[in-house]
């Protein structure tokens, strides 16, 4: 894994601490989300699995370490620093929440422990592969609970911001509840179903309509997609429901999808193709799919690209990679920030999750039992320990599976499209209250 996958100041900070003598200082790190995006009730966490692969093989090679000695930023940085760098290997912890874990605010994704170097140069590449899924993984689940059981397909590879994006956000939209993808190396690298015939350019290529049809029918039988609406929709109906079985269905990408599928649904009826499916696509989001559920029509399923390997409505996700602990000597330093609406708790934490709530405790705090004894769920778990895997990572299956149970658990007002304040409730346990009011009294008029 790259070594220079990363922003400057993870290696500038490196150097520094190899240079001052805190390299070995064993950290940990949270990564978590301040704040939920705008319309957002919970997050659907995803990315474990490459931020895992990261860890385990990040390496700098001989290369990218003679790029590093002739940055100005370095002229002063050890000899012995890049040397450390030619060595260098993850050694430490790391602890995650599953993938398909809902989580919310202030909820530690990821826990990194790990020597002070080690744990630092990591931060950008966590911070966006878990960020990214996370987010596409969300919106995932938001499109499919407003599709109300007709199906989503993920269809935005060439609307994502890089190709290797469109690659994950097709990992993460099957998380989220999509039961697919266009795009063929997610299927092929992570075992998702695959969807997709022929676009507008196929019907454009023959020399009529119906030939195209015809052809594309010869070569995929019944998993024929029909895009009738290059021309005219309803003539494209008639002539894709010509063709008789077999056949998957048609597919509209434009116009008056209301009156359209009604319409659509009638000719393939009345020519007795009553297992016919209809396709809707077209920039399509979550709030025009709950409008179009509501009207009861006749579509089968959804495909959305745009707005879902973007993200568009909230593209952005603030997730956080902090420092909580920093242990020296045998000691143990808790860290914090108090700066406003950038305050950090401090302490390695544990998420204990309750039937109707959740509890940010400090590592190794044992939380109360619900009113009913039933004891609360520690959503945080070892992934790696001493530099090495010691669980096994579950498949985008079984992270999707998880997904879904844990939607079923929540509150139905969670489930709305539309901000509920507040959504769920998330609490800091006293010990972690005690603990950041001792550090911030040690904090408040301490020299300079």
């Amino acid at each position: 894994m790259n070594g220079l996958l990363t922003d400057l100041y993870q290696l500038t900070m490196a150097a520094g601490y190899f240079q001052a003598g805190k390299a070995r200082e064993i950290a940990t790190f949270e990564l978590f989300v301040r704040r939920l995006p705008p319309n957002r009730n919970y997050l659907i966490a995803a990315g474990l699995a490459q931020a895992v692969d990261y860890l385990l093989n990040l390496r700098f090679t001989s290369e990218e370490i003679a790029y590093l000695r002739g940055l100005a930023q370095f002229a002063r940085a050890p000899a012995e620093f890049f040397d450390a760098l030619a060595r260098f290997r993850f050694t430490g912890d790391l602890l995650a929440v599953p993938e398909g874990t809902i989580v919310f605010a202030g909820e530690p994704i990821l826990t990194v422990r790990a020597p002070l170097m080690e744990a630092q140069i990591p931060e950008t590449y966590l911070l966006a592969t878990v960020g990214f899924q996370s987010l596409v993984a969300t919106k995932a689940s938001r499109l499919v609970n407003a599709a109300a059981g007709r199906a989503v397909v993920e269809f935005g590879t060439r609307r994502a911001h890089s190709p290797e994006a469109g690659v994950l956000a097709g990992r993460a939209a099957y998380i989220g509840g999509c039961i697919g993808t266009s795009n063929t190396l997610a299927g092929f690298r992570y075992g998702i179903p695959v969807f997709g015939t022929a676009a507008h350019s196929w019907v454009l290529a023959f020399e009529s309509e119906l030939e195209a049809f015809r052809q594309l029918q010869q070569l995929l039988g019944p998993a024929a997609v029909f895009l009738i609406d290059t021309y005219d929709t309803i003539e494209g109906a008639r002539k894709a429901a010509s063709l008789g079985r077999p056949m998957w269905g048609v597919r509209l990408d434009s116009g008056n999808l209301v009156e359209l599928s009604r319409a659509v649904r009638r000719i393939l009826d009345e020519a007795g193709l009553p297992d016919a499916k209809i396709m809707a696509t077209g920039d399509l989001n979550e709030y025009k799919i709950l409008e179009l559920a509501k009207e009861r029509l006749p579509i089968d399923a959804f495909g959305v690209g745009t707005e879902l390997a973007t993200s568009a409505d909230a593209p952005a996700l603030g997730v956080v990679y902090k420092l909580v602990e920093l242990r020296s000597g045998g000691v143990t330093r808790y860290t914090a920030k108090f700066s406003q609406d950038k305050e950090t708790m401090p302490g390695a934490k544990q998420v204990f999750r309750f039937p109707d709530h959740d509890v940010i405790g400090r590592a190794g705090e044992r939380p109360a039992c619900a009113p009913d004894g039933t004891p609360a769920e520690a959503l945080l778990r070892p992934v790696i320990l001493d530099g090495e895997l010691v669980a096994e990572l579950p498949g985008v299956a079984s992270a999707r599976q998880r997904a879904q149970e844990s939607l079923k658990r929540l509150p139905t007002a969670c489930l709305s499209l539309f901000t509920i304040d507040p959504p769920y409730r998330v609490e800091y346990s006293e010990e972690i209250r005690k603990l950041q009011e001792s550090i911030r009294d040690s904090r408040v008029g301490a020299p300079l």
